[in-house]
């Protein structure tokens, strides 16, 4: 079972933790268990029910009359909320889906969010901080790979499926070829800028995960782009990222090469003059301005 922190609980919810504490102490929902230091912990159990609670709130129903509310009528109620289309409660049903494995739940909620707001805005604004949220019960202990395995591939599924009913562009000034590294098989933060990229009619090349070296340099010679995208989130050493990117600008020494992720962040310092670092969307679309 998952220990939460008061903080955890905050970015998993949405709700502030000084609005938590006025709940436990005004309405008595929820009690705590509490540290030897009187650090409040929470349980998963504690997590789902300040998700239903504030799916009902937004819908207007007042803390008041949840803190009247039995187990089973709160149910009830939620259950009517998680079948309506409306996106102002997209981040507590992607949440509690992910608990639940509800892949409808998902898929209805990511859907609706794409209808209303296209895909660019709802990756940024809902599917970063929901892969964010997933960081935070990772370190707890609250989610299980299959869990986290399921949901990235729903995610991944759904940025394909966008990424197909697009037109693909003409080969112009600019291509960009776009790949992940061996032994790096991260790839949605990736697919989305491909997304990205070919919405505004950039001609790219997707080349997927865990490309070997030796065929990165082969489709370069072959296709001749004017760029290569990469993102780096799996640990590597120091040595290993200078070296591959100083052979890299050896081997294609035309190509501009723009790289992102994690590992590109944290050894931002020492690749500055092998790379451009791609901190996120907007800086990625502003290199092609």
């Amino acid at each position: 079972m998952a220990e939460y922190k008061i903080k955890d609980i905050e970015i998993l919810t949405g709700i502030k933790a000084h609005t938590i504490r006025i709940w436990e102490k005004r309405y008595g929902m929820l009690i705590p268990e509490r540290t030897d230091t009187k650090i409040r912990t929470y349980t998963d159990a504690d997590l789902s029910f300040l998700l239903n609670i504030s799916l009902l709130n937004k819908r207007g129903v007042k803390i008041s009359k949840i803190a009247t509310m039995g187990t089973e009528a709160i149910h009830n109620m939620v259950a009517d909320i998680r079948l309506t289309t409306s996106v102002d409660n997209a981040e507590e049903k992607l949440i509690l889906a992910l608990l639940e494995l509800d892949e409808q739940l998902f898929r209805n909620t990511l859907t609706d969010l794409i209808n209303e707001k296209g895909l660019e805005a709802t990756f940024t604004d809902h599917l970063i901080p929901f892969l964010d949220r997933i960081g935070v019960m990772w370190l707890v202990n609250s989610i299980s790979a299959a869990q986290e395995h399921f949901i990235s591939n729903l995610i991944r599924q759904k940025v394909i499926s966008e990424i197909d009913k697009l037109p693909i562009p003409v080969k112009n000034k600019e291509s960009i070829l776009i790949f992940l590294p061996e032994h790096d098989w991260h790839e949605i933060g990736l697919l989305f800028y491909q997304y990205l990229l070919r919405s505004k009619g950039f001609c790219t090349y997707y080349l997927g995960q865990s490309l070997p070296y030796d065929s990165l340099i082969d489709c370069i010679e072959r296709l001749q782009p004017t760029v290569v995208l990469s993102s780096w989130l799996t640990a590597v050493d120091e040595h290993f990222i200078v070296g591959y990117f100083k052979q890299l600008r050896n081997d294609a020494p035309q190509i501009r090469i723009l790289a992102g992720g994690a590992q590109i962040h944290t050894h931002s310092a020492i690749l500055k003059d092998l790379i451009t670092e791609v901190k996120n969307a907007g800086s990625l679309l502003a290199l092609f301005d």
